[in-house]
């Protein structure tokens, strides 16, 4: 009895760390309170045998870290961490989305590290991750899925497998899904514009710069606006 009881406890312990941690997450601003949110994520997973909630938070918070290491030796190290979690997720819980999501994010992120030639190996277990997500729940992230997907479209060469055209209507699915979010209005932005609708990407750059604030995009909305202030001041914007 008093071994249950103290596992009652621990549990509890667990999701108080993961709902605090949570709070903090969405108002990431540095690097020190986001390895604080990591620890504690850490603290919750020894604590509990739900080890599902914990894993796939792991993960998201190593893509946080990692997307903000300059070293390039840093960032694959940890990304390698966020694919190590995601898989330990989809291992508890495979019928849910967040690890599939999250494992698909850091994988796209290590390549990116590595070098898009040198990670094409990478992108049919991306695919097939982001495919799973949209299989369990499109909606995910706002449209995650279909977010990831239109990036990658986007950046692999036309000979690996690239479209602009399937990235163009992967991220006009995510905007349906997630009309808010400002990274899915940037990526579809560098879309429109590499198929010379000017205008259309003209829309998507105004919208970003002009969001209000809102806890739900802190963590990604100052990076996007720094995308869509560099983006606008592309040359095909200045041709009549």
């Amino acid at each position: 009895m008093m071994m249950a009881f103290s596992g009652l406890i621990f549990a509890q312990e667990a999701e108080d760390l993961i709902a605090k941690a949570d709070e903090m997450f969405l108002e990431l601003s540095d690097m020190a309170t986001a390895n604080e949110v990591l620890d504690m994520y850490r603290q919750a997973l020894r604590k509990t045998e739900d080890k599902y909630q914990a894993y796939w938070r792991i993960s998201r918070i190593h893509y946080f870290i990692g997307t903000h290491q300059e070293e390039k030796k840093a960032r694959q190290a940890t990304f390698a961490q966020g694919i190590y979690f995601g898989k330990k997720a989809i291992e508890a819980e495979s019928d849910k989305p967040d690890g599939h999501y999250w494992l698909a994010v850091n994988n796209g992120k290590y390549g990116e590290a590595k070098g898009v030639m040198k990670s094409l190996s990478l992108v049919k277990p991306i695919k097939r991750s982001l495919n799973k997500v949209i299989e369990l729940d499109r909606t995910y992230e706002d449209g995650g899925a279909d977010r990831v997907l239109g990036r990658v479209f986007f950046k692999l060469p036309g000979i690996a497998g690239g479209s602009k055209d399937k990235s163009m209507e992967h991220l006009e699915k995510s905007k349906e899904l997630g009309p808010d979010d400002p990274v899915t209005r940037v990526y579809l932005a560098e879309t429109y514009l590499a198929k010379d609708k000017i205008e259309e990407a003209r829309t998507e750059l105004e919208y970003v710069l002009n969001m209000d604030s809102d806890p739900r995009w802190v963590v990604g909305l100052d990076h996007a606006r720094k995308n869509a202030e560099e983006l606008i001041k592309h040359k095909k914007f200045r041709k009549k």
